[in-house]
């Protein structure tokens, strides 16, 4: 719902960041994860991207969880990083 959307791309990535990412983290101390489970919501964190044209196919995916202001990074929360941090 939030890619679909007339939000701007860093509002959008705002809103995945503050909804999305926080009910993941609490599921952290509470189901007990697999990695390949939580590399497969990157991976479909990303296709969503691309589809809704948010992220290019062929960019760099570091790019993407990375933020640097002056490079217009857009910084999404990566769920692997979220996972190793609890």
């Amino acid at each position: 719902m939030i890619l679909k959307s007339e939000l701007n791309a860093r509002n959008k990535i705002t809103t995945i960041g503050a909804l999305a990412v926080p009910v993941f983290r609490y599921s952290f101390g509470i189901i007990n994860w697999r990695t390949e489970g939580i590399k497969n919501i990157d991976r479909k964190t990303r296709k969503m991207l691309t589809m809704y044209k948010m992220h290019h196919p062929k960019a760099d995916i570091d790019r993407l969880y990375e933020y640097v202001k002056r490079k217009g990074e857009r910084g999404l929360v990566q769920i692997e990083a979220a996972y190793k941090e609890k």
